[in-house]
């Protein structure tokens, strides 16, 4: 699974978009590179019913921004990513 398809997933399970979840994680006090992923993965499994994996997604983009890694860019197989930044707009942005 591309990091985009984590993060699309993430809107699937929550109804919002990946900046709609930031900007709720940052009212939260979740922001910035000192998060603890531990506090983000239990919110977004309590209020969400998220697992770690996915949850594991978005701390990267609290801590790290919409820029990935470009290892897996315009590569093939399953991991592969169209892009090393992220969009967080959500898929009808896209369409």
């Amino acid at each position: 699974m591309s990091f985009q398809a984590y993060i699309d997933a993430l809107e699937t399970k929550t109804g919002l978009t990946p900046r709609a979840l930031l900007a709720e994680a940052a009212a939260r006090g979740f922001e910035g590179p000192q998060v603890k992923a531990g506090a983000v993965v239990e919110w977004l499994k309590e209020d969400y019913g998220v697992g770690r994996g996915h949850a594991m997604a978005l701390v990267h983009v609290i801590k790290q921004g919409a820029k990935i890694s470009a290892k897996h860019v315009g590569t093939g197989g399953a991991h592969r990513d169209e892009s090393d930044t992220l969009d967080l707009e959500g898929r009808a942005a896209r369409s």
